[in-house]
């Protein structure tokens, strides 16, 4: 007996709650999971089981193909010479080929004591390539040559000449004092160019090595032989 106005739930209500509670929790509904609810690492595993040719194919990557790039085509045909510049370039090639042949010439002619035919071949390399740098080295042969042939007053002005324009390089200097002392009779000349040329090269000391080395001629070796001796 409850008081009057008081509420009373219906008891069927409250034993379909609780049994409805009771077999939730004893039987609870699994859902199924979706594949956005698969773990982390089943994600991943999933991805690195896939087939190498299959990931070719996904949406992210793309095709690798060799057909070449119209940007390759131009690269492969573009050349920044023109055929002028080739042609220029060709005949400067062919002109220091005939220049260095001349004066390598003249050189073995040298070395076999041929001093008239060297002072032509070293000639040809002054005169008509003396554009060239390396000219200036047919210069000190043809100094030479020309010194044994007879003719001292043009070897010793192309000595002095290529003295300067060649500074430092020790075979015309050492050439220049020996003929400075000998037919110029200027000691003091002859010796500040063979300083130079010992300070560079002590070879030109032994007379040996002017001769069989350098290949002077006898006429030089001779005058090198009177500076050193002060004879």
């Amino acid at each position: 007996m409850t008081a009057m106005g008081a509420y009373q739930a219906p008891v069927c209500h409250l034993l379909l709650s609780g049994s409805q509670s009771e077999a939730q929790r004893r039987n609870p509904i699994k859902t199924p999971k979706t594949p956005l609810q698969l773990p982390l690492t089943s994600r991943r595993l999933l991805f690195f089981s896939l087939p190498f040719s299959s990931l070719l194919l996904l949406p992210n990557n793309r095709k690798i193909t060799n057909k070449p790039s119209s940007s390759d085509a131009f690269a492969a045909t573009y050349d920044p010479l023109t055929q002028a510049e080739k042609d220029a370039s060709a005949a400067v090639s062919s002109r220091v080929s005939d220049a260095l042949e001349l004066l390598e010439k003249g050189r073995e002619l040298q070395a076999i004591g041929d001093f008239n035919k060297a002072l032509q071949y070293f000639t040809l390399v002054v005169e008509n390539y003396k554009d060239f740098a390396f000219s200036e080295y047919a210069r000190v042969g043809r100094a030479l040559a020309l010194y044994e042939v007879g003719d001292r007053e043009e070897a010793i002005a192309e000595m002095e000449d290529v003295s300067i324009s060649l500074k430092g390089y020790p075979e015309v200097h050492a050439a220049l004092a020996a003929a400075l002392y000998v037919d110029k009779h200027a000691l003091l000349l002859a010796e500040n160019q063979f300083t130079i040329a010992t300070l560079l090269d002590p070879h030109y000391t032994d007379l040996s090595y002017v001769k069989d080395t350098k290949h002077w001629p006898p006429s030089l070796v001779s005058s090198l032989r009177h500076f050193i001796t002060l004879s």
